[in-house]
């Protein structure tokens, strides 16, 4: 039995989540198959923001400044 390109696409979204939460220390990074975006919570000073990105490299942009991100709506 095979692999489905929904378990796949999960397994491959997991890898890169894994790699941003290596590259930023304390984040928690996912990608959301119901919303198709690319989540983390981030801390700002001693608060938490949750950011949006529409795929991993912006989603490193909205880490890095989480403060004035406009995402999520």
């Amino acid at each position: 039995m095979g692999v489905s390109w929904v378990a796949a696409s999960d397994q491959a979204g997991r890898s890169v989540a894994a790699q941003i939460e290596r590259e930023f220390s304390g984040v928690v990074a996912w990608y959301g198959q119901a919303t198709g975006a690319w989540w983390a919570m981030v801390r700002v000073h001693r608060d938490v923001r949750l950011v949006e990105a529409v795929d991993p490299r912006e989603l490193r942009d909205a880490i890095t400044n989480a403060r004035g991100w406009p995402w999520p709506r």
